[in-house]
């Protein structure tokens, strides 16, 4: 504290001296040492029980070694967390409701945490009947938290008393600490609404100050503010900024420490308190240690017994991986939690009717120098628009967000989703097969996009860091759910390779709105896609990635084995000329990403170009796979003429993989307005019948093409400029046409005289 509140030991002596009394033996009080007080701090832990090289996560063995040791080394220590403790967590512990993370928590000695939001993924009363109930193995096998939950700003609606206690007091040392709970206000957006109905989250800066001034009324010495909300980024400088800087800046001087989390970074600042000014301590500590267990925070604070008054401050983050022993007990609760997992995710999820792959490219083995298929997570892949697609599905309730489209991050994806390799096909998944695909227990989030925005989204795939640097993974290819396709030219500028997006054959609006779900991942802007980061009513659906596909096999496999939709959503379409479709005129293109790259992937030999779902050319396929880290597979060169008469959509079909993708809209010869009935049109003006282009020759109310002698004639060209012979067309001495593959000159005035139709006509060969 900043601010002296304790009576000073032997004031009662003083006041007797004072009024003339003299007690015989009475000494001056012995003045206490400062005590240093040990604040060790975690948040958004996830129920990350196992250790993890890959991403740094130590583990709850580790974790609790840690806190083991360094409450050895100050016995004044208070294991603290800033919420999201269980939900959204890997498998061994999400598969049996987070109680192995409890119980490892529980030994851990873990103290006191805010709520997250993840606590209140099963709603209001799971957290306090489940969670925070007594240990029963019949009645609540699944619960038992040790820990104090706070939260300051949640207060039932019907009554406004508080729905966990808003503080929580520890002594050490002679010192009292307070611990202020609260969680993030987007905490609606959150988790169901169902679930927190009774519940009513107030404002987090009035809260904490509130309960802040409450504690120092009962002679609390050091306040913490545990907060589930954090800061944007891990530069300090950022702390005061958004909502997050709000609380940093709103809090009085009550509050010595905040400790935050939700964000899943890591940072260790100081923000000044103007009105601790010249005193030992003139800024607060603003911390963070990241996620799923890979730091601690740990903050000493040296106190003064007697005054209360804080004396001096040293805060650290401590990294766990390889600097901690593992501690035994909860070491074997995790071994313990690893078999329970492993029988449980034995159990059938339903039938695949075939293998569902990441992209491959051709690499190099690092120790045999030998060519070998390494994943591509800059290829599309069966498997990333299948789990995109079930988490597009698994939002698709009004509830959830209404998603109409959705989107995968190819790192996210850990192994291919084959069931047993050594099983016939159609094959049975089992539970932990589908597990490994998806470790890291990411929560759907749904939010809103423009078509602008999910434009950019796409355009992200070609990779920039925060820097604008080109990271070691130039190009990730995003899985995309069923109905949304788009094209792309990889020969354009950055920033303009989207030419075309559609969804269930619409055009997407640059201008309207969307409802886009994507992982939480890439909801924070994950893989450099900051885009997602700036999505309008974005919302935690609360349900996990994982629990989607489980759900996903449940409704769509148990009857009939899933199968493995060989389509692709995006296909490079790249012409020689900058040009429009225009009926008549020849065209030409280059295809790629037109296959999927695994040997168990379905492919074309050849595709089909169709016009309004008229075949009118065929070409082939080359699926060879090559060594870039791009998505270019499946190349076909398209060259042809389009119909003279026909206007309408131009699409490439694939007659095995049943991909579809629009390639534009061809234009009427001339790209002139239709002709209208009962229009009156004068000589020169040109209308378009039936995808043919005619102009008037004089005032006419006539149809278009109703005789060769009329007042219209028809207007055709070849792709160079040629006139082409129709036979109501006018034509003078010297003009050049094309007739049935041959050139013809006119002699003289003619019309409705076919060329080569007579030697003595009007026409001749030229050349």
């Amino acid at each position: 504290m900043h601010t002296t509140r304790k009576q000073v030991a032997g004031a009662t002596t003083l006041g007797l001296a004072l009024a003339g009394v003299v007690t015989v033996g009475t000494l001056p009080a012995q003045a206490a040492d400062p005590v240093d007080i040990q604040i060790l701090a975690t948040n958004d832990f996830h129920g990350r029980i196992l250790e993890d090289s890959f991403n740094g996560s130590a583990g709850a063995a580790v974790l609790a070694g840690a806190v083991q040791e360094l409450r050895g080394e100050n016995p004044n220590t208070v294991f603290a967390a800033a919420g999201d403790l269980i939900g959204a967590s890997t498998f061994e512990s999400f598969i049996q409701q987070d109680k192995p993370t409890i119980d490892a928590l529980n030994a851990a000695g873990l103290d006191v945490s805010a709520v997250g939001n993840h606590e209140l993924d099963g709603g209001y009363s799971d957290l306090v009947d489940r969670v925070l109930g007594d240990f029963d193995p019949e009645t609540n096998p699944y619960g038992g938290a040790e820990w104090e939950y706070v939260a300051a700003n949640l207060k039932m609606r019907a009554t406004g008393d508080d729905a966990v206690p808003a503080s929580y007091i520890s002594s050490q040392g002679g010192v009292e600490i307070g611990f202020v709970g609260a969680v993030t206000e987007d905490l609606p957006f959150l988790v169901s609404p169902s679930g927190i109905e009774d519940i009513e989250v107030t404002d987090i800066v009035d809260s904490a100050n509130a309960e802040a001034d409450a504690l120092r009324a009962e002679g609390v010495d050091v306040v913490v503010l545990l907060v589930h909300e954090g800061a944007t980024s891990s530069d300090c400088a950022s702390v005061t900024d958004g909502a997050f800087g709000e609380i940093v800046t709103g809090l009085d001087g009550d509050v010595d420490a905040i400790v935050s989390g939700h964000t899943h970074l890591e940072y260790d600042c100081r923000v000044p308190v103007a009105e601790w000014a010249g005193e030992a301590v003139t800024e607060r500590p603003v911390v963070s240690a990241g996620q799923y267990g890979v730091n601690l925070n740990q903050l000493v604070y040296t106190v003064d017994p007697d005054t209360g008054d804080v004396l001096g401050l040293e805060t650290d983050v401590l990294p766990l991986l390889g600097n901690y022993p593992a501690d035994p007990e909860v070491q074997q609760i995790v071994d313990d939690a690893e078999d329970v997992a492993a029988e449980l995710g034995a159990e059938p999820l339903g039938e695949v009717a075939g293998v569902h792959n990441r992209a491959q490219r051709w690499g190099v083995d690092s120790e045999t120098g030998e060519e070998v298929l390494v994943e591509n997570r800059g290829g599309e892949s069966t498997l990333g628009n299948l789990v995109a697609e079930v988490q597009q599905w698994a939002t698709e309730t009004e509830e959830a967000g209404s998603a109409q489209i959705a989107f995968m991050n190819p790192g996210g994806l850990r192994a291919d989703l084959t069931g047993d390799p050594e099983s016939e096909l159609p094959r049975t998944l089992t539970y932990q097969q589908a597990a490994v695909v998806q470790p890291f227990a990411n929560t759907l989030v749904n939010m809103q996009l423009t078509g602008e925005q999910i434009k950019t989204a796409l355009e992200q795939q070609w990779q920039r860091d925060a820097a604008g640097n080109v990271p070691s993974r130039p190009f990730l290819r995003l899985g995309v759910s069923e109905g949304f396709t788009y094209t792309y030219d990889p020969a354009l500028a950055e920033g303009d390779r989207i030419t075309g997006m559609w969804l269930d054959g619409e055009a997407i609006d640059l201008d309207a709105s969307y409802s886009v779900t994507v992982n939480s991942f890439l909801a924070a802007g994950g893989d450099n896609f900051r885009v997602f980061a700036e999505g309008a009513d974005a919302r935690d659906t609360g349900k996990i990635d994982l629990t989607a596909f489980v759900d996903y096999m449940a409704e769509q496999a148990t009857d009939e084995p899933l199968e493995v939709d060989a389509s692709q959503r995006a296909v490079g379409v790249s012409f020689s000329k900058n040009e429009a479709l225009k009926a008549g005129k020849k065209t030409a293109f280059d295809v790629s990403s037109w296959s999927m790259s695994t040997a168990a992937d379905v492919t074309d030999d050849e595709l089909v170009v169709e016009l309004d779902g008229e075949e009118i050319g065929r070409f082939a396929v080359d699926s060879t796979v090559g060594s870039e880290p791009f998505d270019e597979v499946g190349a076909a060169a398209v060259e042809l003429t389009l119909p003279k008469k026909q206007a309408g959509t131009l699409t490439l079909v694939g007659p095995s993989t049943g991909t579809e993708v629009v390639v534009g809209e061809v234009e009427a010869q001339g790209g002139k307005p239709e002709w209208t009935p009962g229009s009156v049109y004068t000589a020169g003006d040109q209308v378009t019948l039936d995808g043919r282009l005619f102009e008037a020759m004089w005032w006419t109310t006539e149809t278009p093409g109703a005789s060769p002698w009329g007042s219209w004639q028809e207007i055709a060209e070849t792709s160079d400029g040629t006139a082409v012979w129709t036979s109501s067309r006018v034509f003078t001495a010297g003009d050049v046409v094309e007739h049935d593959g041959a050139t013809y000159e006119a002699q003289w005035w003619t019309r409705n005289q076919e060329p080569g139709g007579s030697p003595w006509g009007p026409w001749q060969l030229a050349g």
